[in-house]
């Protein structure tokens, strides 16, 4: 759903929320209607409930003070996971809210958030091959990413991956495995066991000239809550269950033989003990990312950090529910020595927003999706502007973006 916010100046900020096919328990629930009309995902309640109580709610309000504006968002909607209003409507509200400041201030998105500090574009993190809840369980693990790591900007991160996901494809082609493409982009693999898709990701960064972990290196999100149930782990394609150990051992001898870098959710989001240690046992090498596990959550990254059960944030705006509850997320993660990392959604539209808040925030890292459908572009293409508005102020964040250690810098 999408929301405008008009000011007395006339000025107009809007914003569009997206929505997440894999999607952790603790996070905001968006509002839908039920019932037979788009198989029960309209949004007609949500959008009312903007008109009839948030509108009367924030008028007269000052637009520049977030906390302020999301602050009523979060008391008039008066539940824990924002169910009554619905987290979609919120978090539209409220990057509305920040649109309209920006654009008072004159400023882009990025720059009113930044101040004049030195800007810094994030490392992209761009997947080639989708799996699980986004390809229909194609292949189990969710996203199958590439880094260019060894790119000097921006712009050469996504050349690099352009030329990558054309060789990737071209593989897939030949071998008649290609079977279009996922939720994000990445193509639709039919690979007879999860590590092809490695071994395949392998040839397809050489067959694009690069070298594997110098200059492209791989980042799995493994989504492992999704392959929970009654405390195993089912590899659908390989027609295995597994117990979290084993899971464990299974991505470390990964780890152990490709070009890997970070990987996101590798056991479940309940699973306390086997993200300890996980983290315990490569933490010093591979960033380990809480999506589900965190859900953009101040207090759960806290805790994770006190655990020393991963080592990098994934900021999901709309998990939140609001911008500044999402920024309170980020800090908690920077604070603990996290590495930060800005993301998409499987169900996205148009709005740029992400790429404004990871540039603006000094996120380091940007995971968007793949290198296809115009929802994923628009985001790489707004990267592709900042970048060029800053000229030869730009700078890169590139490999040094990776968290890839606990909190300390030690092992747990």
């Amino acid at each position: 759903m999408e929301v405008e916010v008009r000011l007395r100046c006339g000025v107009i900020g809007c914003a569009i929320a997206p929505a997440g096919a894999s999607t952790g328990s603790g996070e905001a629930v968006d509002l839908r209607d039920g019932g037979a009309a788009f198989g029960g995902y309209d949004v007609a309640h949500a959008v009312r409930g903007v008109e009839e109580e948030v509108a009367a709610a924030l008028r007269g309000r000052d637009v520049t003070d977030q906390p302020g504006m999301d602050g009523v968002l979060v008391e008039l909607d008066g539940t824990a996971d924002k169910r009554r209003l619905g987290g979609n409507a919120l978090v539209a509200v409220s990057m509305a809210a920040l649109h309209a400041a920006a654009g008072a201030a004159g400023k882009p998105l990025w720059r009113y958030l930044l101040g004049e500090g030195p800007a810094r574009l994030p490392l992209p993190e761009i997947q080639i091959f989708g799996g699980g809840a986004h390809a229909g369980r194609r292949v189990d693990v969710q996203d199958f990413m590439v880094v260019p790591v060894g790119a000097s900007s921006f712009a050469e991160a996504l050349d690099w991956t352009a030329e990558v996901y054309r060789a990737a494809g071209a593989r897939l082609a030949a071998a008649g495995r290609l079977y279009g493409v996922a939720d994000e982009g990445g193509y639709w693999p039919a690979f007879d066991a999860n590590e092809d898709a490695l071994e395949c990701l392998v040839r397809a960064i050489e067959d694009a000239g690069r070298i594997p972990g110098e200059e492209m290196a791989i980042s799995l999100d493994v989504a492992a809550s999704e392959l929970h149930q009654a405390g195993r782990y089912r590899l659908g394609l390989e027609r295995r269950d597994l117990d979290g150990d084993a899971l464990a051992e299974l991505l470390i001898g990964w780890i152990d033989r490709y070009p890997i870098v970070s990987i996101e959710d590798p056991l479940g989001e309940d699973d306390v003990r086997g993200m300890q240690r996980f983290t315990a046992a490569v933490g010093d090498r591979v960033q380990i990312v809480g999506d589900d596990y965190l859900v953009t959550s101040a207090r759960r990254v806290e805790q994770a950090a006190r655990d020393r059960a991963c080592n990098a944030l994934l900021v999901k705006p709309n998990q939140a529910g609001t911008v500044t509850e999402a920024r309170a997320a980020l800090d908690a993660a920077r604070a603990a020595g996290f590495g930060t990392i800005v993301s998409a959604r499987s169900g996205e539209t148009e709005d740029v927003t992400i790429v404004h808040l990871a540039v603006g925030w000094g996120a380091g890292q940007l995971k968007v999706g793949s290198f296809a459908r115009s929802e994923r572009m628009a985001k790489w293409n707004e990267g592709l502007r900042i970048e060029g508005a800053l000229g030869d102020a730009a700078d890169f964040a590139g490999r040094a973006a990776l968290g890839g250690s606990t909190p300390d810098g030690s092992l747990p």
